[in-house]
């Protein structure tokens, strides 16, 4: 599997569902989940077999230019020693910011399996996940 977006991110990165600059964007550390684009909701990663292990706080210095959206890097303290974790990103806020919705409103943005240090190989403590330096940063609409 390569890095993806989900469906409802494509779909709804077009209307207002969504804000990365303005609204609560964070990843997250997830094992025993296989990509499914229809996703929509953090609910759904959990409801196919996922398990989050661990959060990051929202992302910090969130920009978009030219198509291009970044943020400064992630830590994620994780709570169990697994392997094969992936990174989830998602708006867990509404759109206008505040406080973390519930899971089944979290909506799916991206999904990474592939890249440096990818799958993350945790065990317990603090992860960082370093968002790429390329020209496509977090992710790039093309």
């Amino acid at each position: 599997m390569a890095n993806q977006g989900f469906n409802t991110f494509k779909s709804g990165g077009l209307g207002a569902d969504y804000d990365l600059a303005v609204a609560s964007i964070k990843a997250m550390l997830v094992r025993g989940y296989v990509f499914d684009a229809t996703h929509t909701t953090v609910a759904d990663v959990t409801g196919a077999g996922g398990t989050i292990n661990g959060t990051s706080a929202a992302l910090t210095t969130p920009t978009i230019t030219n198509g291009v959206f970044d943020a400064d890097d992630a830590s994620i303290a994780t709570t169990a020693s697994a392997v094969n974790h992936v990174v989830i990103v998602a708006q867990t806020s509404a759109v206008t910011g505040g406080a973390d919705l519930p899971a089944n409103q979290q909506r799916l943005i991206g999904y990474w399996d592939t890249g440096t240090n990818l799958p993350v190989q945790p065990g317990t403590g603090t992860v960082t996940v370093a968002w790429s330096a390329g020209a496509s940063r977090i992710l790039a609409v093309t």
